[in-house]
């Protein structure tokens, strides 16, 4: 195998394990950890606070990503 394939399999390998079949739940992660980025270099709160909230982000991410699925689909 020469050197393109191999990065052309691993870059393969890494859009499907990231983005997968929804990438909408992908973005709704990418979106929690740049908050979370902007919220520790604009200095907020407690880090074991702030951890906790980010959490929460990504569960409400979830679950309105779930939701907006799962409507979508009883519709058709």
């Amino acid at each position: 195998m020469n050197v393109p394939t191999l990065a052309k399999g691993f870059a393969r390998f890494w859009y499907a394990f990231v983005i997968g079949d929804d990438w909408k739940i992908a973005a709704s992660v990418v979106a929690v950890l740049v908050v979370g980025t902007v919220a520790l270099l604009a200095g907020a709160g407690p880090g074991g606070m702030l951890a906790a909230l980010l959490a929460l982000l990504l569960m409400a991410g979830f679950a309105g990503v779930l939701l907006i699925d799962v409507r979508h689909r009883g519709s058709s």
